[in-house]
């Protein structure tokens, strides 16, 4: 895997071809400059470190400096919980920075890719939700990120990539927080069964995130891997992957009380996103059981 703030330039890729990626520390933007350079693509990431997105000048110069023909923004405020008590901090970031990325896109010609959530609606359809449904966030980080999305739209050119229950390498995710516990000898693991999404695999969202880059598409598209499943569903198939032999309770929202509502139903129909890349996403079976290959060979 590269190095996520290295540049990758290689001589027969021409330069309107280079992407820029935000927070490229974490699992999502590691995927997806890994995925540009199996490519062969020329791209640049950037974390905190080297870039505050916050900052309009900064963004203004970096984007400005680089001609990118896309911004991917991997950049988030993730803690869903911290959200509720720091609303305006993860407003900063998960909005406000998105109008800056946007700006200096337009004033480059650039495509803004946005990445955004699930959480965006309020959970309680009994279908997969297209593009098109009305959202109704219930959070503080759904509330943020739709305001990303309100923003991202004030870009000439934009896409707003929606997706939902993220794992993958590098990251502090659901997968490894089951590993973890089984890994310290414990073997009855209680699991909330009345939240149901679908899990997404960072490698197979990046694939279709660059596919996706490439197309002239614009507006909203929806990327998970398919299948619905709840938490606990997702538990034991984990644990029968690892060969575990850990019990899997389930138990409900109520009994594990967290400071921002989460949505009980929040699978995402990707049909459109199947139609623009010319290919079914994975199951979400198939993608979990390559990435613990994928991380035991680490």
């Amino acid at each position: 895997m590269c190095d996520p703030a290295t540049v990758i330039l290689l001589p027969s890729v021409a330069m309107e071809s280079k992407i820029l990626v935000t927070g490229s520390y974490g699992q999502l933007g590691r995927a997806v400059l890994a995925e540009a350079a199996s490519r062969g693509l020329a791209a640049e990431g950037r974390d905190l470190d080297t870039i505050d997105i916050t900052d309009p000048e900064a963004v203004a110069a970096w984007v400005g400096a680089a001609h990118p023909s896309a911004v991917i923004n991997c950049a988030a405020y993730t803690a869903v919980d911290d959200c509720e008590a720091h609303e305006s901090d993860a407003r900063e970031v998960n909005a406000a920075a998105v109008g800056h990325l946007a700006r200096a896109c337009n004033a480059g010609g650039s495509t803004l890719i946005q990445i955004s959530t699930d959480y965006v609606f309020g959970g309680t359809s009994r279908r997969p939700y297209r593009e098109d449904d009305p959202v109704a966030p219930t959070s503080a980080y759904g509330r943020t990120k739709l305001l990303g999305e309100q923003a991202a739209q004030t870009a000439q050119r934009h896409l707003i990539i929606r997706t939902a229950w993220l794992y993958g390498l590098g990251g502090n995710h659901f997968v490894g927080a089951i590993q973890r516990q089984i890994d310290s000898g414990n073997r009855l693991l209680r699991v909330v069964d009345d939240q149901h999404g679908s899990p997404t695999f960072c490698d197979d969202l990046a694939a279709a995130v660059v596919d996706l880059s490439a197309t002239e598409a614009t507006g909203v598209v929806h990327v998970t891997n398919t299948g619905i499943t709840s938490w606990h569903g997702f538990a034991v198939e984990i644990v029968r992957l690892l060969g575990s032999d850990a019990a899997v309770i389930p138990v409900s929202t109520e009994e594990f009380p967290r400071p921002a509502p989460r949505p009980t139903y929040s699978g995402l129909d990707t049909a459109r996103c199947e139609h623009l890349i010319g290919r079914a996403m994975p199951t979400w079976r198939n993608a979990l059981a390559r990435y613990l290959e994928a991380a035991c060979a680490c």
